[in-house]
């Protein structure tokens, strides 16, 4: 029975060349992630899926830009980002060239219009908990292997939920890529003093 998973962080068309939040290098993650998950038994991919109205949408707050700082209503800091994986809109889609199946386990996140989500697993006011947690505990799952976009951000904030969830938890870095090298390189700190590995896809055995 399988104990470790593959978790796919976001890979979808608004991160990718084109989309209207392109993360640098998104397409070069895609090959050897679809390599990778031919070894996991167990594979769950997540998506941002954001209303309309997200706060955390630039346009819905007037008198601020993109990339400006603020706070939503529960006092997290919010970033404000371009509209971006909108529920049903084309660049919500996963990437044409990524594998993916109707028996993986399919997360979507952010769907609340005044909390963003970055984790996989929590809201990042940590009022609402996703499903993903239960089914991996269903099937018996105790160790995740993360990767996806971007790495600074969502990537890394599934990462940090991992262990504090329980799950021995590796990034996989060469199947990641981030927004920005400087917040890269705060999180990077972060992850490794949270106890989360770090490893690349030549190093996962079969799981």
């Amino acid at each position: 029975m399988a104990t470790a998973a593959l978790v796919v962080v976001d890979v979808q068309r608004d991160f990718c060349e084109g989309g209207s939040l392109q993360v640098p290098g998104a397409e070069e993650i895609i090959k050897p992630i679809n390599n990778l998950r031919s070894i996991f038994d167990v594979v769950a991919f997540t998506k941002d899926w954001h209303p309309e109205n997200h706060i955390s949408f630039a346009k819905n707050h007037v008198g601020h830009n993109i990339f400006d700082t603020t706070e939503d209503h529960h006092g997290v800091k919010q970033v404000l980002w371009p509209v971006h994986c909108v529920q049903h809109s084309k660049g919500a889609e996963f990437h044409p060239l990524l594998i993916h199946k109707d028996s993986d386990i399919l997360i979507h996140k952010g769907v609340d219009p005044n909390i963003d989500s970055y984790s996989a697993f929590w809201d990042n006011a940590k009022q609402r908990q996703t499903e993903l947690k239960k089914r991996l505990v269903e099937k018996n799952i105790s160790q995740l292997y993360v990767c996806g976009l971007a790495l600074d951000y969502c990537v890394a904030y599934t990462c940090l939920d991992a262990v504090q969830e329980g799950f021995d938890t590796y990034l996989i870095l060469d199947c990641s890529r981030a927004i920005s090298s400087a917040s890269l390189t705060v999180k990077l700190n972060e992850l490794a003093s949270s106890g989360v590995k770090f490893t690349y896809s030549s190093l996962c055995n079969k799981k």
